[in-house]
């Protein structure tokens, strides 16, 4: 009965749709607990304020379709193919132009086309591309992912690992800077997540591929089924998810935006 239950789970986590960048599948599943400064109220109010405005590694939008009062240009890119008619059914009604860009770090705008940038969990932050594409005293506002994150979940497929080598705010501080920015917010917060169900656990491996980089059900079958056994004898998987918020401006005289 126990295989039986197993290999169901995983069936249906395997199947499942994880295109675009939305959670609900995992609704009653699992939990994450949110950060305190509240990423979609932030940029919803700047979104209000600013004139220009790109999104950076949008996902399949669902966060940006949140704001209530989009800016009169409105643009997001996104590098995964699946993700980007996603995003353009999800942002169709702000107006919005989503541009696929490939997997290359370099931002197809002008010099300074707009006066507002924003990224939730973006792949890879290029700051120089972000101070570029800045208008002088424009702002970039992001939530990120930080060093460790979800780590006792990476430890339970893949072993122990060696202390996170990059996404340490620190290391985003300091190339905002030499890219030429101005940091003048950083806050990290520290996220329960809890999981209920090995189906849970597969569905959000295949999604956040970061976790466990060329996750596959067939390569940690094992594994799988041994944190299967734990969660039916201990309860809910526990792990932890690291975020810092960063706000960056672009240097004018006499001005800041926001």
């Amino acid at each position: 009965m126990r295989q039986r239950e197993f290999e169901e789970l995983v069936a249906e986590a395997a199947r499942a749709d994880v295109t675009g960048w939305g959670f609900s599948w995992l609704a009653g599943r699992a939990s994450e607990e949110r950060p305190p400064w509240g990423y979609a109220r932030l940029i919803a109010a700047r979104m209000a304020q600013a004139h220009t405005a790109l999104d950076v590694d949008t996902g399949g939008g669902e966060v940006l379709a949140e704001i209530p009062t989009p800016p009169p240009l409105l643009v997001a890119t996104e590098a995964w193919p699946p993700n980007v008619a996603v995003a353009r059914r999800t942002l169709r009604r702000l107006g919005a132009c989503v541009v696929w860009v490939g997997a290359g770090p370099v931002l197809p705008f002008q010099e300074g086309s707009f006066d507002l940038v924003t990224s939730r969990h973006p792949i890879d932050t290029c700051w120089p591309e972000i101070a570029r594409v800045l208008r002088p005293g424009g702002v970039y506002l992001s939530q990120q992912i930080g060093a460790g994150s979800m780590r006792e979940l990476s430890e339970a497929i893949l072993g122990p690992l060696p202390p996170a080598a990059t996404r340490h705010p620190r290391q985003a501080v300091a190339a905002a800077r030499a890219a030429g920015l101005t940091v003048v917010r950083l806050e990290e917060a520290t996220l329960r997540a809890t999981f209920h169900d090995i189906g849970a656990l597969v569905w959000f491996l295949r999604k956040v591929v970061w976790t466990v980089p060329g996750f596959t059900v067939e390569a940690y079958r094992p594994q799988l089924a041994a944190l299967h056994e734990r969660i039916r004898a201990e309860g809910p998987f526990v792990a932890h998810a690291r975020r810092f918020l960063i706000e960056a401006h672009r240097p004018a005289p006499g001005h800041t935006f926001g």
